[in-house]
């Protein structure tokens, strides 16, 4: 086995693995080994140099939904609280007038 193969990349990690390229048709292809399998139906790839990244697409909930509702209610939980104050937007304003509704 050659020096690739035998490299890992850190801990908990699968040690790399020396893969064959092929033809399908007009595309370039690989065999993804079972240690390296990905959930999902869609990835997204990119090239850094000599490396080509597989990452899996989250999917998303439909707008609207209560599981779209839930995702956005996590995301706001990671943020934590906000220890700011609320800024004063009325400073330097004159007040406002009093509304008269017609009832007396």
């Amino acid at each position: 086995m050659n020096q690739i193969a035998e490299k890992t990349f850190g801990q908990g990690e699968t040690p790399a693995r020396q893969v064959r390229l092929f033809r399908n048709g007009a595309n370039q292809a690989v065999r993804i080994p079972k240690e390296f399998e990905l959930p999902g139906k869609e990835a997204l790839m990119r090239r850094e140099g000599n490396r080509l990244i597989i990452e899996v697409l989250e999917v998303k909930p439909p707008r609207g939904s209560a599981a779209a509702l839930m995702a956005a209610l996590q995301d706001l939980a990671k943020l934590g609280p906000i220890d700011e104050e609320f800024p004063d937007v009325d400073a330097g304003l004159l007040p406002l007038d009093d509304i008269d509704l017609g009832e007396d």
